[in-house]
């Protein structure tokens, strides 16, 4: 299990800013377990209002469906913690902003929560992105809660780099 510190976190969010900017896109951010710590990692950065639209901290069903439109019918039937729900945030915070890319993370960060169907750790992810480009994936990360919530964060950051970094222009 690789170990995220905040510097180097934030040297993520460093490079993604450096690449949204030279590619003169920006990113959108909807957050469940991590809570807002990838908004946190990019405006910890110096001028990233030029490529950090804005984030969106949705721990609840509620916030999900009241700030992104998850409709409350997948989240019954999938799960919060759930390709499709990250898959519906990120989308959400596509439509809610003015971003160009837009990451979701949601999971179960532990110490409980867990099922035998979603073991603490699991967390899933979307990343969405110009001409409807929408990937989800889902990971099992180990550790305790803060070393889920950072490894979650990098995953994500790297995420939004191997995407962007793949798109023509």
């Amino acid at each position: 299990m690789k170990v995220f510190d905040q510097p180097s976190l934030e040297a993520l969010a460093a490079a993604v800013g450096e690449l949204l900017l030279a590619n003169g896109e920006c990113l959108a951010t909807a957050e469940s377990c991590t809570g807002g710590w990838v908004g946190q990692c990019a405006t910890a950065i110096a001028g990233s209002s030029r490529w950090f639209e804005r984030g969106f901290v949705t721990y609840s069903n509620e916030a999900k469906i009241e700030m992104l439109g998850v409709d409350a019918e997948l989240l019954v039937a999938q799960g919060a913690v759930s390709e499709a729900t990250a898959a519906a945030m990120a989308l959400g915070a596509l439509r809610c902003s003015r971003a160009d890319w837009a990451l979701a993370i949601t999971g179960v960060a532990g110490p409980g929560g867990g099922s035998p169907s979603r073991p603490v750790g699991t967390v899933c992810f979307a990343w969405a992105g110009p001409q409807g480009r929408l990937d989800t994936e889902r990971r099992c990360f180990a550790g305790e809660r803060a070393a889920v919530r950072a490894q979650s964060v990098a995953h994500a950051l790297q995420g939004v780099l191997q995407r962007a970094a793949r798109q023509p222009g």
